[in-house]
């Protein structure tokens, strides 16, 4: 992967959005860029030196679309919109979904339809590049004639308004000017209306959500597999014969992971010809249910990469005599795929639920509670109440924002996304599953540790050894909620599918198989 980017010509991953906005890879102006975005600027002026009118350049903005506004109050017009439209509210978001607001806005403008000047574009680079990011409240924006008010609250920095990180600390953009010697920046006609129509905070939203999301579906089928071998399952229901004849992506993928993680098992071989007949869903299953997550989230990722590389702002200037007032800006393309993932997060921790329940059970040859001496120890009792409450807490957040809309605007903007609910709820769910996948863990290496001295396969042995570094064995009643967060770490910080993945390297097991990666992840 290359350590530049070509704002407006590059097309954008995910991975490399990420690594922009972690300052891995370096974001540039081309000269061909440069002179695009000049291009476009000079159509601005022209329009405005005309008298032509043309929406949000020179008249007000919603439904004040047919109010005309003079030559000399258009710049005033674009300080106005950004101040009045900050009305965000709530706790600010994450700095890295801001930093990828920001970079994902530059890549936007600097296609050359927008009408920007040079030096605005210089400026939010500036931001990102010095880390200097702008504190955006989480709430308050419906999804529609873009993120107006978190885009809003984005920018207010460049006028020298506004809050912002600044070395590790909150402050105002004001006391930053000073301390770095800038002023603030003049928005010329059209750039204000330009800074804040866009999908920005829906998709960085989703792109978070796509990475979030894909470790947690690799940690699902690698956590389920150490579960199967924990309750002595089967891997027959993970045949590619019969995969072959329900030929879904998500499906074959997973069940191709479940096969080659559980092949040379001596805890398999173990029981093979046991009288056990069938496995119950939540085993047997797994790849039609953690499957399906996973092809709902190749839908997601792969329109978050068609919604990385658009201009999704309005009006679209083609020319100066050429311009369209449309709507770009309207979230709903990302607002449904949103939803649609949320739906498949909460699946995959409702089926990891179930296979810790059943590690608890007291069946297959597992002690009840997951220890020896039941009753003096509660065990492993209460952990399955926690994932309980979180796949609870999932199903009441998988409500679809999109399935709404609350007419705003003063009815010109009669139908709205609320895609921006999407995107924020949607990692919430991811968030409660990765605790959730974390108490399974938990309950599977303890599972596995009484099947001893058989081994699993080496990939899921490199998994169990990962896991017990970092919580032993319980032969009696501890605090678990250490173990949880512990376990917790590595599910999110993507190490335990990385010792996953180096162990099937090493061993030449093709983990993955035929599928590749299209979105710059691994």
């Amino acid at each position: 992967m290359s350590d530049i980017f070509k704002y407006g010509t590059d097309q954008l991953t995910v991975g490399v959005v990420l690594d922009i906005a972690a300052g891995k890879i370096k974001g540039i102006l081309s000269p061909e860029v440069i002179t695009r975005v000049n291009t476009s600027h000079g159509y601005v002026q022209k329009i405005v030196a005309q008298h032509t009118t043309v929406y949000g350049i020179n008249t007000g903005f919603g439904p004040l679309c047919d109010t005309k506004i003079s030559e000399d109050d258009t710049r005033a017009l674009q300080y106005n919109i950004l101040q009045s439209h900050s009305v965000g509210v709530g706790s600010p978001i994450p700095e890295e979904i801001a930093r990828l607001m920001l970079v994902t806005k530059v890549h936007a403008l600097a296609q050359g339809y927008s009408g920007v000047a040079l030096s605005t574009l210089e400026r939010i680079i500036w931001h990102i590049e010095n880390n200097v990011t702008p504190l955006v409240p989480e709430k308050g924006s419906v999804g529609a004639s873009g993120d107006l008010a978190p885009l809003s609250h984005l920018f207010l920095p460049l006028i020298g308004l506004g809050k912002v990180w600044y070395k590790g600390q909150q402050t105002t953009m004001d006391a930053v000017m000073q301390q770095e010697g800038l002023q603030p920046i003049v928005l010329g006609p059209k750039e204000g209306l330009a800074l804040i129509n866009g999908t920005q905070f829906i998709l960085s939203f989703a792109v978070k959500a796509v990475q979030r999301l894909h470790n947690a579906l690799e940690a699902a089928d690698i956590i389920g597999a150490l579960s199967l071998e924990g309750l002595m399952g089967t891997h027959k229901p993970f045949d590619p014969r019969l995969h072959a004849i329900r030929p879904f992506r998500g499906n074959q993928l997973v069940a191709h992971r479940l096969k080659t993680m559980l092949d040379n098992s001596e805890i398999m071989a173990s029981h093979v010809n046991c009288d056990r007949v069938q496995d119950p869903y939540s085993l047997r299953c797994m790849p039609q249910v953690h499957g399906a997550s996973r092809t709902a989230w190749l839908h997601l990722a792969e329109l978050t990469t068609i919604e990385l590389n658009a201009v999704t702002d309005n009006p679209i200037i083609f020319s100066d005599t050429d311009t369209i007032s449309g709507g770009n800006f309207h979230g709903q393309p990302m607002a449904l795929p949103l939803d649609y993932a949320t739906i498949a997060a909460a699946e995959v921790g409702n089926i990891s639920d179930r296979r810790s329940y059943m590690m608890i059970e007291g069946r297959y040859g597992l002690p009840k509670l997951l220890i020896d001496d039941a009753g003096l120890n509660s065990g492993f009792m209460i952990p399955q109440y926690t994932t309980a409450a979180l796949v609870t807490e999932n199903k009441t957040l998988c409500f679809p924002p999109s399935a709404d809309s609350v007419p705003t605007s003063l009815g010109q903007e009669d139908h709205v996304s609320m895609g921006s609910i999407s995107g924020r709820k949607l990692n919430q769910v991811i968030g409660n599953l990765e605790y959730i996948l974390a108490i399974e863990l938990l309950y599977a290496a303890q599972a596995v540790d009484f099947r001893r001295p058989l081994k699993s396969g080496p990939i899921l042995e490199a998994v169990h050894r990962y896991a017990r570094e970092k919580v032993s064995f319980a032969k009696k009643d501890r605090i678990f909620a250490y173990d949880i967060e512990a376990l917790h770490q590595i599910v999110t910080d993507q190490s335990l599918v990385r010792v996953a993945n180096e162990a099937a390297a090493q061993h030449q097991l093709p983990i993955n198989g035929i599928y590749h990666d299209q979105f710059g992840l691994y």
